[in-house]
């Protein structure tokens, strides 16, 4: 019988996973660096647990484990010890992140996992798998697209882990893909107009994680990720630019780090169940013809529960060949249709006069 773990239990998606996974009758072995907060949940839920660094040593306490759902973020600090240790231990890694440094990591580490005949798949979460699908669906429309637009809306609230990746990432601007390469842009440069799904509203673009992934998921060369912003907050948000150096000391960091722990509890169940995702895409290919998706989803923390858990049982469930995956470059585009929560793509075409 195939085992597997949550590596990252205690913390606040990690608990929702593990929660739903004994619900439908799943037995993971939840982990984390400290005992004392893991076990009073493992005790709960009847599950086996294990406390353990992310160190050297670490791939000794994945022998007997075929995948890692790891969910310790954040993921820029903990990911490559992560996988370092799954592929010592030879064991399946998933994670739940939305850096783009952490799927350039993991993407450089494809032939490594090919060797080791593992699957390396970051962001099995809201974090890439609505928008990667949306993105693979529109190559398929479009196979000749040479742009690529993706996005989202949501009134969902904020964990305390995204809330402690958001502050890492302070002062590092934006970013989007340009011909095939990574460049970054200021933040609050990139505006534009979007319908994500519940009318046209101001938009800014961000640096998510689907400026590294729909790459590799469709080839396209130039991708860029938008989130809606007032036109008052992207101009905040541009000063908050200007302001790069002062926010990415580690002095300001630790700071806004502890208010987290004090203050963040993250979205309660009732909250989730009354905030759903719109996820939007759009892409152009030379000609000026454009091809527009969108698909509603279940709230971004509910469905990052339900996206994960479908990737870890269809892993465990099947042997696929070693290397480094996008979610949907693994499952293909209609993953996120399947997911408890999800529309069905709507697709329209735009042609210029």
């Amino acid at each position: 019988m195939n085992k597997w773990m949550i590596y990252g239990a205690n913390g606040y998606t990690g608990e929702l996973i593990a929660r739903e996974a004994v619900r439908r009758g799943m037995s993971p072995v939840l982990s984390g660096r400290n005992a004392e907060k893991i076990r009073p949940l493992a005790e709960e839920l009847s599950l086996e647990f294990q406390a353990f660094p992310l160190n050297d040593q670490a791939a000794d306490h994945l022998k007997e484990i075929d995948l890692v759902l790891h969910c310790a973020g954040p993921f820029e600090i903990t990911s490559a010890l992560m996988i370092e240790a799954c592929l010592s231990a030879e064991t399946d890694y998933l994670d739940i992140t939305g850096e783009v440094s952490v799927f350039e990591h993991t993407h450089s580490q494809h032939e490594r996992a090919k060797e080791k005949g593992i699957v390396l798949c970051s962001g099995v979460g809201f974090d890439v798998v609505p928008t990667d699908c949306i993105a693979l669906k529109l190559k398929e429309e479009m196979p000749d697209a040479t742009e690529l637009s993706l996005g989202f809306d949501s009134d969902s609230g904020i964990s305390p882990g995204t809330f402690k990746t958001m502050i890492q990432g302070l002062g590092s601007g934006s970013m989007h893909r340009k011909n095939g390469v990574l460049e970054a842009v200021p933040i609050g440069k990139q505006r534009r107009i979007i319908d994500f799904g519940r009318g046209s509203r101001s938009a800014m673009g961000i640096p998510w994680g689907d400026v590294s992934t729909a790459f590799y998921t469709t080839g396209i060369p130039n991708i860029s990720a938008w989130i809606p912003m007032p036109k008052a907050q992207l101009y905040s948000a541009r000063l908050m630019g200007a302001a790069g150096p002062l926010l990415a000391t580690d002095w300001v960091k630790e700071k806004l780090e502890k208010q987290v722990e004090k203050r963040i509890k993250g979205p309660d169940s009732d909250l989730r169940a009354n905030s759903p995702a719109y996820i939007w895409g759009e892409a152009k290919n030379r000609k000026g013809v454009i091809k527009v998706a969108r698909i509603q989803t279940a709230n971004v923390y509910d469905l990052t529960v339900y996206s994960s858990l479908e990737i870890v049982c269809r892993l465990l469930e099947k042997k696929i060949e070693g290397g480094s995956y996008t979610p949907a470059g693994l499952f293909g585009s209609n993953l996120v249709e399947s997911l408890p929560g999800s529309g069905t793509f709507e697709i329209d075409s735009f042609f210029p006069y």
